[in-house]
Parts: C-alpha cells; sequence; structure tokens
C-alpha cells in the first residue's frame, strides 16, 4: 500500500477531534486547526493522484 495513501487516514483521523469540537461544541480553534489539516489533505491527495498516475504509466 503506499505510504501516501496511509498519510491521508492519518490526516483525517487527526482532525476527526477538531471535527467534533468545532461543530458539537463551537470551538472555534478547532476550526482553524481542521482547516489547516484539509490544506495538507489536499496536497498528500494532489501527490497520491500523480503517484498513481505514474504508476499506471509502468503498467
Amino acid at each position: 500500500m503506499s505510504k501516501l495513501f496511509d498519510e491521508l487516514k492519518d490526516i483525517i483521523g487527526g482532525a476527526e477531534e477538531d471535527v467534533d469540537k468545532f461543530y458539537n461544541k463551537g470551538n472555534k480553534a478547532a476550526g482553524t486547526r481542521i482547516r489547516k489539516a484539509m490544506q495538507e489533505l489536499k496536497k498528500v491527495a494532489q501527490d497520491l493522484r500523480t503517484e498513481v498516475q505514474d504508476k499506471k504509466k509502468d503498467l
């Protein structure tokens, strides 16, 4: 399995507590942390997409 895919799962898992704090408890700082995590998720997802495309070409 791809290291990048594992990283995506870790980012989502790490943001889960902040999502709860933001949506259920109204914690504004948690919202900032969610946005930061989603930006990192976007970057890693693009890297994974590129990795998959490159591997597809090699098959």
